[in-house]
């Protein structure tokens, strides 16, 4: 990894306070810790982890900052195509919105804006728009964000939670939440099944494989019938997210974007190291067991088994196609359509942002979008046209 930046002296400092928690934690439970309690500890621990610290996480490279740059980020375009999405469900069921991890706010911001906009008296802004946030650094930024864009009134309708409510009404929206979720290393070997951990060797964290014996995984790791010499990762954390959804819901329709394949591609031969990314600077790289607390540890999810989850809990599977198909079906380039081509001052941001979110080479194809809904019959705009489903 020697092509990673270094660390400032106040970031090294806060990487080895976290570092110390974790070893402690090692040597508490016996020497060892599930890779699922280590990326737990390194994404989310009170204060030092990466999602609770103060560190800029979301940014452009370009401008000196954050660690990686997902679709809100990149324009407006993003979120002002899925309100018409957004905008469907609203008038459905006249509910409210949830949005599960809301990053900077500016996906929020971006949303509020435009339904406010598609009807001047406000008709179409829900009375509450809920947050849901575990870092309070993030929350702090949100607020900081919102407040900035949004008018007073649409403002006051923002709602911090920290925790799911009992029941909800309206539509859920989860992007780029549940690659962040922690996951198991299951590693096939001739000797047989395999959990891969975390150990502390007196100077570095290092891989640890033992028999992999926890009753769920192992269910859930034969049935995919790896090869030896198989790498892959199991969540069943994401699978208990949605249980927690659908059990949640009422009527409505839960909007799922992410990054991540159906089992059969997820659990390909040639996919025998699986999917873990790390993200420090605008640096993608797979060692997750450096600069703890500093960078981004993902995986990239099994739809097949969201999927699942939503159907054994009660919801109707409403859709699932590409990020890009989804966003054509709910008007990217009719949005587009709006501003001349003759208008080079915004056009041309447009038109780069629309390849980002499109092309098959950056988000189109790699990032999918899943609906599931409840008690909620109308066709879902974002699929009428490319619907997967039947590969999941």
């Amino acid at each position: 990894m020697s092509t990673l930046p270094t660390p400032s002296a106040d970031a090294q400092k806060h990487s080895e306070q976290l570092a110390s928690f974790i070893q402690h934690a090692i040597e508490n439970a016996g020497g060892w810790i599930s890779f699922a309690e280590f990326m737990q500890f390194a994404l989310y621990a009170t204060t030092h982890g990466y999602y609770s610290g103060g560190s800029q996480k979301f940014g452009d490279a370009k401008n000196g900052g954050g660690d990686f740059v997902t679709a809100p980020q990149i324009s407006p375009l993003f979120a002002q195509t899925v309100s018409n999405q957004i905008a469907q469900v609203f008038q459905e069921t006249k509910g409210d919105i949830l949005e599960l991890g809301a990053g900077t706010g500016q996906f929020a911001a971006d949303i509020l804006l435009t339904l406010a906009e598609l009807e001047p008296d406000f008709t179409l802004v829900p009375k509450h728009y809920f947050i849901l946030e575990v870092s309070d650094h993030l929350r702090q930024v949100q607020l900081e964000t919102l407040s900035k864009k949004l008018p007073l009134e649409v403002f006051e309708r923002v709602v911090w939670l920290n925790s799911l409510p009992d029941t909800f009404n309206g539509i859920v929206i989860a992007n780029e939440v549940l690659d962040a979720i922690a996951v198991h290393l299951i590693h096939k070997t001739a000797q047989g099944l395999l959990e891969r951990g975390v150990a502390f060797d007196g100077q570095n964290f290092i891989f640890e494989d033992k028999p992999l014996n926890d009753t769920y995984l192992l269910e859930v790791a034969s049935k995919l019938s790896l090869p030896d010499g198989y790498l892959t990762e199991i969540c069943p954390a994401a699978s208990g997210l949605i249980a927690s959804l659908a059990n949640m819901l009422q009527s409505g329709v839960i909007l799922m974007i992410d990054y991540g394949f159906s089992e059969r591609e997820y659990y390909h031969p040639q996919r025998n190291q699986g999917t873990l990314m790390c993200h420090y600077q605008h640096y993608a790289h797979v060692d997750p067991l450096i600069n703890v607390g500093l960078q981004d540890i993902t995986a990239h999810v099994d739809f097949t088994s969201i999927a699942y989850a939503g159907v054994n809990n009660g919801l109707a599977l409403s859709g699932f196609c590409s990020q890009a198909q989804f966003l054509m079906n709910c008007g990217i380039l009719d949005l587009m359509s709006q501003v001349s081509p003759n208008d080079m001052a915004r056009y041309a941001p447009l038109a780069a942002a629309a390849q980002k979110l499109l092309s098959p080479a950056e988000m189109g194809d790699l990032f999918k979008v899943i609906a599931f809904s409840k008690n909620f019959d109308a066709p879902l705009l974002g699929f009428v046209s490319g619907d997967k489903s039947h590969t999941l």
